[in-house]
């Protein structure tokens, strides 16, 4: 019967002619774990803003509630609260809506700025890890040609 060929030491000399940095691996990885930590700061940060802008609004709006809430002597003292009310109503959710996007503009600044700096950083370790690696195969293929 015909014999399988083994191709162990193939694929053995075929990685050993193509190491792999491991080291620019974990710099990858390090990059990408610091990134996603700085945008997590970024959501956190922005959604504790809001949480508290979101608790501010509804504590003034309950505050302006009470007044409308309490009795009146005359019939036309509930109309006149209820204007007031709906006024002030309007008047904040045009500052608290203001508020809000605020947050979300410097959120968004912040998010571009990391991820350009990402991009930078990732683009210079690119290119250093393509010049280790043309030079690691240039010298292996020179070291094949000197050997044959």
């Amino acid at each position: 019967m015909a014999k399988t060929q083994d191709f162990t030491g193939v694929f053995k000399d075929m990685m050993g002619a193509f190491p792999v940095d491991t080291k620019a691996m974990e710099d990858t990885f390090k990059n990408q774990t610091a990134l996603a930590e700085k945008m997590s700061s970024v959501a956190i940060d922005a959604a504790h803003k809001s949480t508290e802008l979101s608790a501010k609004w509804a504590q003034d709006t309950l505050t302006k509630l009470q007044s409308m809430a309490s009795a009146k002597t005359e019939p036309t003292d509930y109309a006149k609260a209820m204007t007031d009310f709906a006024s002030a109503s309007a008047e904040s959710a045009a500052e608290h809506m203001a508020a809000f996007a605020e947050i979300a503009k410097k959120v968004q600044t912040q998010t571009m700025e990391l991820v350009l700096a990402a991009g930078k950083d990732m683009s210079e370790e690119m290119t250093a890890a393509a010049k280790k690696a043309t030079n690691e195969v240039t010298a292996a293929a020179k070291k094949a040609t000197a050997a044959k």
